[in-house]
């Protein structure tokens, strides 16, 4: 049996949560997801799981917990998913961690913070579809193929452009974008499973869909 951590502040009164108890219902019975509380002792102890998935949910109850989990997932080569704001905590951990912005923040949470990584969107994205589009040589090209796919958003922020460049130059892979929403989708080479969507895919598991291509590939990493 494998174990992926649901590192997430489980509130069933959000459409997305419920969205992801579905998908966990629809994993396979070799893949056993726990959701872990990000106040709770077991969230210190991610990397003794074969797998962690950050789920929405920002800001979370200990973002310390969550920007560890991430980088003990990005160094240790535990194979990782982020998704809504386990893909904007996954930008500011590299961006800190890797690329050298030791000062690197989240709008949301440190509005008057100078190295500004993670900003507010031009227009509001909760419970907003969106085309996205998979970039050519990247894992999300080969998991979604080439041609745009709907991806459901819950959200306000995403990675702010100055930031981009930056961002690539260390190392991080831009593998999804959408027209006004910009990054959609980062990743890591020469990593196990690394990879963070901005679009939430666990949404319309519960009205019967197959899990979406990013999670089951997620699952045959693990």
């Amino acid at each position: 049996m494998r174990r992926i951590v649901v590192l997430g502040d489980r509130n069933t009164e959000y459409l997305t949560h419920r969205e992801i108890d579905a998908a966990i219902a629809l994993l396979p019975s070799t893949i056993h997801a726990q959701w872990v509380g990000t106040d709770s002792v077991d969230a210190t102890r991610t990397l003794e799981a074969d797998a962690l998935w950050v789920v929405p949910g920002s800001p979370y109850k200990n973002d310390d917990a969550v920007y560890a989990a991430i980088k003990a997932a990005r160094t240790k080569g535990q194979p990782f998913l982020g998704t809504c704001g386990g893909f904007q905590y996954t930008v500011i951990e590299f961006a800190r961690n890797a690329a050298g912005i030791a000062g690197a923040e989240h709008e949301e949470t440190a509005p008057n913070a100078i190295e500004l990584a993670i900003t507010r969107l031009s227009c509001s994205l909760v419970a907003q579809e969106r085309m996205i589009t998979p970039i050519s040589g990247t894992r999300m090209f080969e998991i979604c193929g080439p041609a745009p796919f709907v991806g459901f958003h819950w959200c306000n922020y995403g990675v702010a452009p100055a930031y981009v460049a930056r961002l690539v130059k260390h190392g991080l892979v831009i593998s999804a974008t959408a027209d006004d929403a910009g990054v959609e989708a980062i990743e890591l080479r020469g990593h196990p499973f690394f990879l963070a969507t901005s679009f939430q895919p666990q949404v319309g598991s519960s009205s019967g869909k197959p899990l979406h291509p990013v999670l089951q590939a997620f699952v045959h990493a693990v």
